[in-house]
């Protein structure tokens, strides 16, 4: 029998075969085998609006007035954002924005400057 991968998540050594995927029966996750493989090999590159590649401490302009949640402020088109951050997730920039404060932001509603 040969040597299962320990789970990605909770890194439990139980984890066994069920057709196609591997199944982590202490935290129920579910994966491919193809997809560890691809996951280690493929570095997420985070591009603005433009396609430019934005890294961490670059500055950003925002290209859209986006409202924030839970507020009436708004921010502006053109407000300038330095010493961005790049973080995992659905809003991938984290930054701290002038007269707002901390905020995340989509990579495709700003460019670099």
């Amino acid at each position: 029998m040969s040597q299962l991968p320990p789970c990605p998540q909770c890194s439990s050594e139980y984890a066994y075969e069920d057709g196609l995927l591997y199944v982590c029966p202490e935290c129920g996750l579910e994966w491919s085998p193809d997809a560890e493989k691809a996951g280690s090999d493929q570095n997420a590159v985070v591009r603005d609006a433009y396609g430019n590649v934005l890294a961490d401490g670059d500055a950003v302009t925002v290209i859209k007035d986006l409202k924030i949640k839970g507020s009436s402020s708004v921010v502006k088109v053109g407000t300038k954002v330095r010493d961005i951050r790049l973080v995992d997730g659905d809003h991938n920039i984290d930054c701290k924005i002038p007269g707002i404060g901390a905020m995340k932001l989509k990579s495709e509603f700003v460019k670099k400057s």
